[in-house]
């Protein structure tokens, strides 16, 4: 993938939204000293070019009952394409995992799950470790405390 050139305004934008995707066009433009018409042609840039994917809610998972993270770690003895396109079709569908990911290192693959407590976990450790074969470890470590989170990217 092409990396796509960002002027300071442009950053400036993507910063904005970063922060709060719910501004109406006119003030996102008067944030960052444009008026409206060249915002949006700049917004429709950026959306088109891929820098812009989404704009979506942020939920407080405690608020919602879901404030036990896990991280998974999974070793496999099957390198396979085929494993691994069974392996994505297969982990895809658990709405707890929110991120997952191939590894280099010690673990193949790494996941983040968010759920609401330890027997909830424990729901989706079996449902997890019963629809993939050729698991031949999986450990989880369990966050006590969130210290920093963020989605926002850093614009440099």
């Amino acid at each position: 993938m092409e990396k796509i050139h960002l002027d300071k305004v442009d950053k400036a934008l993507l910063a904005r939204l970063q922060e709060d995707a719910s501004l109406s066009l006119a003030d996102l433009a008067e944030s960052v000293n444009l008026t409206t018409t060249p915002c949006w042609k700049r917004l429709k840039r950026l959306e088109e070019s891929g820098v812009l994917r989404k704009r979506v809610a942020l939920l407080d998972p405690a608020i919602l009952g879901l404030s036990f993270t896990a991280f998974v770690h999974i070793k496999t003895s099957d390198h396979s394409e085929d494993w691994y396109q069974r392996f994505v079709d297969a982990v895809t569908p658990f709405d707890e995992v929110m991120e997952c990911y191939r590894m280099a290192g010690e673990y193949d693959y790494m996941m983040k799950v968010q759920v609401a407590d330890m027997p909830a976990f424990d729901l989706f450790y079996k449902k997890l470790v019963n629809s993939i074969d050729g698991l031949t470890n999986v450990t989880s470590t369990f966050a006590m405390e969130p210290l920093k989170y963020t989605t926002a990217l850093p614009l440099v």
